[in-house]
C-alpha cells in the first residue's frame, strides 16, 4: 500500500438533516434545526423535551425482517448508513478479496431500546420471554458484526467506545488499519439513544437542557447555554488507501484523513473535564501527526456540548491549541443535537463535503453575545477555499479526540 493520507471517497448519512448526502447537505445549507419534541411513550419525564430525530427512516427499505428482529434502531441506521457509503464510493465489496475490506464502528448506547425491552419481558413475563438474540441485539459490536456479514467483510473489524469521541477513534482505527495493508475501511458511528432507558442515563449526567424552545434548547458556547439536545443518526464513511482507490478507478474523493489524536482527561467516569489541558494536547497532537500547524486551520468543528463548564474548557484548549489564532469554529450539530458516537462521524462528513463545496456548515440560533468571547463563530453559510479542517471531539467520562481532515 502507498503509505500516503487515506481517502474518504463514500459518505453515508442517516441524520435528523436527512438520509443521504444530498438531502443532509441541503438541510445544512438551509440552517433549519431539526429539533423535535421526545415522543417518549412510558418515559413521562421525557415529555415536551427535545430531542433531534430522523422520522422519514423507514428501516424496512434498508434491512430484511430476519435482521430486523435481531437487531436495534441504531443498528438499522449503521447498516443504512453503510450501504449509502458503499453506493456513493461505488465500491462494491463483492468485487473485492473481502479480507482487504474492513469495518469499524463506533458505539456509545448501544441496542438501548431493545435492551429495554426484553428486560421488561423478562421482570414482567418470565426468562422465557426473552428474545434469544438479547445477546447480541443490545451488543456495542452488533453494528460491526451485522454489516461485516451482510457485506462479507472479513478484514480486521472492530468496535469503540468512548461517547462523543468515539466517531474520530474509529477513524484512527480505520487509518492504523490501511498502514498495516488493509485497502478500505468502512468507519463511523450511528446512534439512537432515545428510548426512555437511554434518556434517563442521560439525565443522570446532568448536562442535558429541559428547554423546550428549539430556538434555545441547545447553544454551545452562549451566555445562557444549559445543556444539550440529544439526538439519532450519524454516519458512516468509506476510507481508503490512495493506491487501492486508484486500481479500482474510485471517483473523487472528498478529502484525505490526515491525522487523529485521543487523550483522556483521567478524573471522573461522569463530571466535567476540570480544566482544558487534555484536549489542547489531542488538538496540539492530531495537528502535529497531520504535519501542520495552527495557521494551517482554515475552520475547527467544535465539539459544543453546550454545558457552560465544558464549553469554557474547550474554548481554552483551542486558544491553547492553536496559539491564540482567531480561526473561524462552528457547531453545525446543533442543527441535529448531539448524536454520541454519530456525532464525530457526522462533523467528519460534515468537514469532508466542506472541503468539496468550498462551505463552512452554520452554527444555528447563535446568541449575538458570543463575540464577547472572542470567537468568530460561523454563523451562516460562509463561502471559503477550505484546505484543513480541524474536529475536535468529546465524550462523557473524559474522552477527548481531535482530527485534521484536508483537501485533496
Amino acid at each position: 500500500m502507498s503509505g500516503a493520507a487515506p481517502l474518504i471517497t463514500g459518505i453515508g448519512v442517516v441524520a435528523p438533516t436527512g438520509i443521504g448526502v444530498a438531502d443532509h447537505w441541503s438541510a445544512t445549507l438551509a440552517g433549519a434545526p431539526r429539533l423535535t419534541p421526545i415522543d417518549a411513550e412510558g418515559s413521562p419525564a421525557q415529555r415536551g423535551r427535545l430531542a433531534g430525530t430522523v422520522p422519514s427512516f423507514d428501516e424496512r427499505e434498508w434491512v430484511d425482517s430476519r435482521v430486523l428482529v435481531q437487531t436495534d434502531r441504531w443498528s438499522w441506521m449503521g447498516l443504512a448508513a453503510t450501504q449509502l457509503a458503499l453506493t456513493d464510493a461505488v465500491l462494491d465489496p463483492a468485487d473485492c478479496d473481502p479480507y482487504d475490506v474492513s469495518v469499524v464502528t463506533a458505539s456509545a448506547s448501544g441496542g438501548n431500546l431493545f435492551g429495554q425491552r426484553e428486560i421488561h419481558a423478562l421482570w414482567r413475563d418470565s426468562p422465557r420471554a426473552v428474545s434469544a438474540y438479547q445477546s447480541i441485539g443490545w451488543f456495542y459490536a452488533a453494528s460491526s458484526g451485522q454489516i461485516s456479514i451482510r457485506h462479507q467483510l472479513k478484514g480486521a473489524c472492530g468496535v469503540l467506545v468512548a461517547d462523543g469521541a468515539g466517531g474520530i477513534d474509529s477513524l484512527a482505527a480505520a487509518a492504523r488499519s490501511i498502514r498495516r495493508g488493509v485497502g478500505a475501511v468502512v468507519v463511523g458511528g450511528t446512534e439512537a439513544p432515545l428510548s426512555p432507558y437511554a434518556l434517563v442515563c442521560q439525565l443522570s449526567e446532568g448536562t442535558l437542557s429541559s428547554r423546550t424552545d428549539p430556538a434555545t434548547a441547545y447553544r454551545p458556547f452562549s451566555p445562557d447555554a444549559c445543556g444539550y439536545v440529544p439526538g439519532e443518526g450519524g454516519a458512516m464513511l468509506v476510507v481508503e488507501d490512495p493506491e487501492f482507490a486508484a486500481q479500482r478507478s474510485a471517483p473523487d474523493a472528498y478529502a484525505r484523513l490526515l491525522g487523529t489524536a485521543a487523550t483522556h482527561d483521567a478524573r471522573h467516569p461522569t463530571d466535567g473535564p476540570g480544566d482544558h489541558r487534555q484536549l489542547a494536547r489531542a488538538v496540539r497532537e492530531a495537528m502535529r501527526r497531520a504535519g501542520c500547524g495552527p495557521a494551517d486551520i482554515d475552520v475547527v468543528f467544535a465539539d459544543g456540548w453546550g454545558d457552560p463548564e465544558a464549553d469554557r474548557a474547550e474554548l481554552l484548549a483551542l486558544r491553547e491549541g492553536l496559539e491564540g489564532l482567531r480561526v473561524p469554529v462552528t457547531v453545525p450539530k446543533t442543527l441535529t443535537g448531539r448524536l454520541c458516537s454519530g456525532g464525530a462521524a457526522l462533523d467528519v462528513a460534515w468537514a469532508a463535503l466542506a472541503i468539496r463545496h468550498g462551505v463552512i456548515p452554520p452554527t444555528v440560533n447563535v446568541d449575538p453575545d458570543t463575540r464577547t468571547l472572542g470567537i468568530d463563530l460561523v454563523d451562516t453559510p460562509r463561502e471559503v477555499s477550505l484546505r484543513r479542517i480541524l474536529v475536535v471531539a468529546r465524550g462523557t467520562g473524559g474522552f477527548n479526540a481531535a482530527a485534521v481532515v484536508g483537501s485533496i
